[in-house]
């Protein structure tokens, strides 16, 4: 199937198949996706837990107004954003840079001068925020490589952040639940799965100027 065709085939699956795992490849190859999914200056200002163990995802369905994906999928995965978001931040990214592409420090100086700049220049409310959105492009790359690999998934908005926060221990970590995602296999029983995908039609969605 064509990239077209797997979107039309995905939907934000309601009822998992729970006796259906991801495979270790599988996973790890749906994380590499995400890993290299784009973010402003490439900064990735957030963290993914993928969560598997069954008492922590009872504890975070019941933060999550109930909705049994949470516990039917074989993985959760919870996209968290950085509450540290400091000039340590910014110029470790720069030393990645470095050892990654393996050149000078000094060659990254203007670069370095442009992400300092851009970190020191938000109030922290504004940098949540910022990292919020970044990580909601990483959920999209999870949800269109899932489609890809004919995996279903299912993006979740509806829960208590503050629970989830406080559940994985995240305050601890600098970070603060953003969005969280399912992943999986649709039972064969979930009727969301047979309706037909309904978006604005391109004539109302698009503005060609």
């Amino acid at each position: 199937m064509s990239l077209i065709e797997k979107l039309n085939w995905r939907y934000a699956t309601k009822k998992f198949d729970h006796t259906k795992k991801l495979s270790a490849e599988q996973l790890e190859s749906l994380l590499s996706a995400v890993q290299l999914a784009p973010s402003s200056m490439g900064l990735q200002p957030y963290r993914i837990l993928v969560v598997e163990d069954a008492e922590i995802r009872e504890q975070l369905r019941e933060a999550g107004y109930g909705q049994q994906q949470i516990t039917q999928a074989s993985q959760l995965i919870v996209f968290a954003a950085e509450t540290n978001l400091d000039e340590d931040f910014g110029k470790k990214y720069i030393d990645r840079i470095a050892e990654v592409r393996e050149i000078g420090r000094e060659h990254l100086a203007a670069f370095e001068q442009m992400v300092l700049a851009s970190v020191n220049g938000q109030g922290e409310g504004e940098k949540i925020v910022w990292a919020h959105k970044q990580a909601y492009i990483a959920l999209g790359v999870l949800l269109t490589a899932a489609a890809d690999m004919n995996i279903d998934a299912c993006p979740m908005e509806g829960f208590l952040a503050g629970k989830f926060d406080e559940i994985l221990g995240l305050k601890e970590k600098g970070l603060t639940t953003s969005v969280i995602a399912t992943i999986g296999f649709r039972a064969e029983d979930d009727s969301y799965s047979k309706l037909a995908k309904v978006r604005r039609p391109k004539s109302d969605l698009f503005i060609h100027i």
